[in-house]
């Protein structure tokens, strides 16, 4: 009773609703936005420390993967840990190797060392269920983490999801274009979401991605799925969460297309939905239980 009183406050929060219930809470949960984890790191045999940043709380737990060169100190990670401590629940993000404060090259890390890490990461850290919420290329990495750890991953929230999207992206290049980035060993890619304008791929980091492929055969994931994406997304199509909708085996499937969303989805409407998309699989998989 307790949750669901916070939970309807904290929407009204985001709502600026004078609802009088709010008020009672609105402390409590404006407390929750102003406190912040700390930093600490991991370590492990023979690979880079990895950083992180942990609240615990009860279950379901939420874990936050960022995208290809991001880190865990974005808008959306910032805004999912302020819901999560506001209403009691356990919360995890953290950089891949090469990324943010964890150890390692960024240039070394591959699809497969990215997923070792999510992997490792859900078995050191995160206890019982989870709900995995992965942005562009941890969309990806969300369903593999999915597929190889189901009894911990309870629901899945994608956002701009990439699954396979680097692989698929070449092999509709011209052969002209890819014969000349096999020649030179790396894939310069347009960007908008970084500074550089830019982000430039090896031909190993392809070939390495290619055994992560998914999209060519049904997905083994029964959970609660659900997908956001920008129809003005310019890096990921949005048609690759339609694919992954379709191809996962999960009854339970819903995707969310945001008509002006482009691919960081960071704008407040954006993130507001990504919430109350979480909110709304917490109360239903409470219920469940």
């Amino acid at each position: 009773m307790a949750a669901a009183v916070l939970r309807h406050c904290w929407r009204g929060l985001l709502q600026n609703s004078g609802n009088g219930a709010v008020c009672t809470v609105r402390s409590k949960i404006l407390e929750g936005f102003r406190q912040k984890s700390t930093v600490q790191y991991i370590s492990r045999p023979d690979h880079p420390k990895l950083a992180y940043r942990r609240v615990k709380g009860k279950s379901p737990g939420v874990v936050f993967l960022p995208g290809y060169g991001s880190n865990m100190s974005g808008q959306k990670a910032e805004a999912l840990e302020g819901f999560c401590r506001s209403l009691g629940h356990a919360y995890l993000r953290f950089d891949y190797s090469g990324h943010g404060a964890s150890e390692g090259v960024f240039s070394e890390g591959t699809i497969g060392t990215w997923k070792k890490d999510v992997l490792f990461m859900l078995d050191e850290l995160a206890e019982g269920p989870q709900i995995l919420v992965g942005s562009s290329m941890g969309g990806w990495l969300m369903l593999l983490a999915a597929i190889a750890r189901p009894e911990k991953t309870k629901a899945l929230v994608g956002i701009s999801t990439a699954a396979d999207h680097f692989v698929t992206a070449f092999k509709t290049l011209p052969i002209e274009v890819r014969k000349e980035c096999e020649d030179k060993g790396v894939w310069t890619i347009p960007t908008k979401s970084n500074e550089e304008g830019m982000y430039t791929v090896s031909m190993d980091f392809l070939r390495e991605a290619e055994n992560h492929c998914i999209l060519q055969s049904p997905i083994p994931i029964t959970c609660p799925v659900r997908l956001i994406h920008g129809l003005k997304d310019e890096d990921v199509p949005w048609h690759i969460s339609m694919q992954v909708a379709e191809r996962v085996l999960s009854p339970d499937v819903d995707i969310i297309m945001r008509r002006h969303g482009q691919h960081r989805m960071a704008e407040k409407d954006d993130i507001k939905l990504i919430v109350y998309t979480i909110d709304d699989l917490i109360d239903k998989l409470t219920t469940m239980v």
